[in-house]
């Protein structure tokens, strides 16, 4: 699958550059594919019988298969080439966003009188979950380059490589897959407004301005660079959108502004303080009939042991504090702490649209919500990857 992006906001690259992309894809296919499945087979084979044989039972939580796996060659191996490709993937984006960053400056200049609008607040304090920690090993991480276009150019074409193509051409099947499968549930609902909380560059709020046209869409993050290459992108595509630089924990909205309050892999990015805040906010400016919906990993609660870890692996090796945390944490208790009936609470599981296709997605609207859940492919970018979401609406 492709690994270059199809918008024009983005930063070219050399022949050569393509093809460090490509192998630091085909590096990253081969970690999460193959060596993941040599990983399972040494748990399976070798180090859940020796935490049998210490403990006398099996490993029982996602920290004990941790646990038990520690020293084993086949995890050693996996962890060691994940974390050097990780490296890699920023590494092989670098010298291409470098190189092109007047020409996107240029051409973020000539679309900022097209549709959609850019607001940034020079007195927001930054939180240090986004500016003091390298995320997912990204140097600099979303602060790279502070206000310029840099971090989020440097995000677009390293979330391609990183993603070996199973995101989408424009890293939107997430939002796609989304998007499609609340408007097949809910043909009914039509919702005026819509906010994206955490929208880092924008690439999973475009689908919902493109399934609900009509909708105003608007888009927040916390750091400036990652908005203003955004907001292009989406000019530049002709989505209409408001970017603004603000909190998902501390909105600068109206009690009951909004239709839909929507993430996609943000709330595992957030302290369990300030995701609590922002579920509290999400609840305020939902208007009754409103919907909140993320799309995040699937919970350790949901998950055998081994396929926990395997997901909490990022909390340990990737430089995430608090993604561990995060899934540990209950989706259900999220939403109802927050004000959301319980019986207004769901969660599902999507197949990616790209790779299954828009009937498969109509399908999983119709059937049974969680199916799935708990299959090796679901929230893993893998062979077959399938999408977990929750949500509740509020009364």
């Amino acid at each position: 699958m492709t690994v270059e992006l199809q918008h024009p906001m983005k930063a070219d690259a050399t022949p050569d550059e393509v093809a460090r992309g490509r192998f630091v894809s085909g590096m990253r296919s081969l970690i999460l594919n193959d060596l993941a499945g040599d990983m399972r087979s040494a748990y399976e084979r070798r180090a859940a019988p020796a935490f049998k044989k210490k403990h006398g039972r099996e490993p029982e939580s996602s920290r004990e298969a941790h646990q038990a796996l520690r020293g084993d060659p086949a995890f050693n191996i996996y962890s060691a080439m994940r974390v050097q490709a990780q490296k890699m993937v920023w590494a092989s984006v670098a010298d291409s966003v470098e190189r092109e960053s007047d020409r996107l400056a240029s051409e973020a200049e000539k679309a900022a009188g097209a549709l959609g609008s850019l607001e940034l607040d020079p007195a927001l304090e930054v939180p240090k979950n986004v500016h003091a920690i390298d995320v997912h090993l990204m140097p600099g991480s979303y602060t790279r380059g502070a206000d310029s276009l840099e971090a989020g150019a440097v995000y677009d074409r390293g979330l391609a490589v990183f993603s070996m193509g199973l995101m989408g051409a424009n890293l939107d099947d997430i939002g796609l897959s989304m998007s499609q499968y609340i408007k097949q549930r809910h043909p009914d609902f039509a919702p005026q407004r819509i906010l994206d909380t955490g929208c880092t560059i924008g690439h999973n709020t475009l689908p919902w301005k493109q399934a609900y046209p009509d909708a105003e869409v608007i888009a927040i993050d916390a750091a400036p660079g990652p908005l203003a290459y955004g907001s292009a992108r989406a000019k530049m595509q002709g989505q209409e959108v408001a970017f603004r630089q603000m909190c998902a924990d501390d909105l600068a909205f109206e009690d009951e502004s909004f239709d839909i309050v929507w993430s996609s892999m943000f709330l595992h990015e957030l302290s369990k303080k300030q995701r609590a805040k922002a579920f509290d906010e999400a609840y305020r400016v939902l208007k009754p009939g409103g919907l909140v919906i993320h799309m995040e990993l699937p919970p350790n609660e949901q998950m055998g042991a081994f396929d926990g870890f395997y997901l909490d692996w990022d909390s340990y090796y990737n430089n995430e504090p608090y993604y561990k945390g995060y899934r540990d944490e209950v989706p259900r208790e999220l939403c109802t702490r927050a004000g959301f009936a319980d019986d207004q609470f769901f969660d599902f599981v999507v197949p990616s649209i790209g790779i299954y296709g828009d009937q498969a997605v109509a399908d999983a609207a119709k059937g049974d919500r969680a199916e799935g859940v708990c299959q090796e492919t679901t929230g893993r970018l893998a062979e077959g990857v399938m999408w977990y979401g929750f949500g509740a609406w509020k009364k």
